[in-house]
């Protein structure tokens, strides 16, 4: 049977997928977790679950738990929040960053949207560079092929670009 933690091990890949695999599983000190049988410390919504189930149910205070878990104050009380809001669910961590095409709205979409006619190719990396002449703001090919559903290539409109004069 592979060890815990170990990368072929089925259970760590299953939470390293879902997204819940806990980062420091070492520091988490509840005797419990420390067995090895039911309660896993790879296992951040049991965790999570585990620590607010500390404090709630054994009045163990928020310090004591946080410590005894490995996890900040803040984390606990955002823990917290996030279960109450939505359950168990909420104890999922979300994913980091950026949820969508930050740089890719208003002005600069609509102006992309506008050079799109069907017959005429555009590349990405062409739309890039137009977009750095007329707005100034740097965009990455992927990130205009994302934001129109994917396509590898646009179309382009016969109309032709204004450019912004430069600043100086």
């Amino acid at each position: 049977m592979p060890k815990r933690g170990d990368r072929t091990d089925p259970k760590t890949a299953a939470l390293r997928e879902d997204g819940t695999l806990n980062p420091s599983p070492e520091k988490v000190g509840d005797p419990k977790f420390q067995t090895g049988e039911f309660f896993d410390s790879r296992d951040l919504m049991q965790v999570r679950y585990e620590m607010l189930r500390r404090v709630s149910i054994d009045n163990l205070s928020v310090t004591q738990a946080a410590a005894e878990y490995g996890v900040s104050r803040p984390t606990y009380y955002q823990a917290r929040s996030s279960f109450d809001e939505s359950g168990l669910g909420g104890l999922v961590p979300k994913k980091r960053g950026p949820r969508g095409p930050h740089k890719l709205q208003g002005d600069i979409l609509a102006f992309v949207e506008k050079q799109i006619v069907p017959g005429k190719p555009l590349r990405a990396r062409e739309m890039a560079r137009l977009i750095w002449q007329v707005f100034s703001v740097e965009i990455h090919p992927r990130t205009i092929e994302r934001a129109l559903g994917g396509k590898k290539t646009t179309q382009r409109a016969t109309e032709p670009v204004q450019k912004k004069p430069l600043r100086g």
